[in-house]
């Protein structure tokens, strides 16, 4: 089991976490939002943080996932941040959404750099990638300046045009973009007999297809698995499976994988985290990636 944290971002920090709350700098901007795994007790004064915060995430009472932003005078609703390293150079935009996301998970930066390095060493001219619940495309971007032909598969349109601004902003180009439920894709790709050289695959824990069908990935993460398992090149190949999700550990995901794969060349399985100035290792999911190289 490893434990890994990007060590190459300039526009993130983690500055102090605890007391079920994050106060995270994105570029220019300090953010506080909620937190569920930060259970130990903040480092700095409450009264730090309300000095240091432009924007703060108040929950909505009614509504457990949703809420509000408070912001300082000046902070804006929507900004760039870049994130460079090896091979990748990407803008990606930063909003303050009501669900207390802003767009980006800053941890995802290892696999970014993962995708970089093992795409571009696959023995494949454009090596066919599959993202699936892909987001904002920061993913979907780092493969495709690697050199892949990327197909990118969100459920939530604006999500998707969101993606697209990140592609544009980053200097890509060509990603293919399907707003559509990505059981069904997947399903649908095997019974076409497509093969895909990499597979990123990070589904929430639940969610809703465009035509309203229901995710709940304890539920149907197997069999998605299952599927994933005939679309990837058995030869030339790069997998990774990103969870972030209470109810989930490295080692139920250690068994899905050989259970679905068999054991795998290179395979690394572990916890993401961010560490705080004080150090303290904030987990932030937990992730299984094998490759042929």
């Amino acid at each position: 089991m490893q434990l890994l944290t990007p060590l190459h971002w300039q526009d993130y920090e983690l500055i102090d976490s605890g007391n079920f709350e994050k106060l995270e700098r994105f570029g220019d901007y300090i953010l506080a939002r909620p937190e569920p795994q930060a259970i130990w007790d903040k480092s700095l004064s409450e009264n730090d943080w309300k000095k240091k915060a432009q924007a703060t995430f108040m929950r909505d009472k009614q509504a457990t996932e949703r809420g509000e932003w408070q912001l300082t005078k000046g902070m804006p609703e929507k900004w760039w941040i870049g994130y460079q390293h090896a091979g990748l150079s990407l803008r990606l935009k930063c909003s303050l959404t009501s669900f207390k996301h802003v767009g980006i998970f800053p941890e995802q930066a290892v696999n970014w750099d993962y995708l970089d390095q093992k795409l571009r060493a696959l023995p494949v001219e454009k090596p066919a990638v599959l993202n699936l619940f892909a987001y904002t495309g920061a993913a979907s971007v780092a493969a495709k300046q690697a050199g892949a032909d990327v197909t990118h598969v969100d459920s939530i349109k604006p999500v998707v045009t969101w993606a697209r601004e990140n592609m544009e902003a980053s200097e890509a180009d060509n990603i293919r973009w399907m707003v559509e439920d990505a059981f069904k894709f997947v399903q649908r790709e095997v019974r076409r007999g497509k093969k895909y050289n990499c597979i990123i695959l990070d589904p929430p824990a639940y969610g809703r297809g465009p035509a309203g069908e229901k995710w709940i990935l304890e539920e149907q993460l197997n069999e998605l698995l299952k599927s994933c398992a005939e679309l990837l090149d058995a030869e030339h190949h790069v997998f990774i499976l990103n969870l972030y999700s209470l109810g989930f550990s490295a080692l139920m995901a250690e068994n899905l994988i050989l259970d679905r794969f068999g054991k795998m060349a290179n395979a690394e399985c572990g916890e993401l985290y961010l560490a705080d100035q004080k150090q303290r290792k904030l987990p932030l999911g937990i992730f299984y990636r094998f490759a042929s190289v």
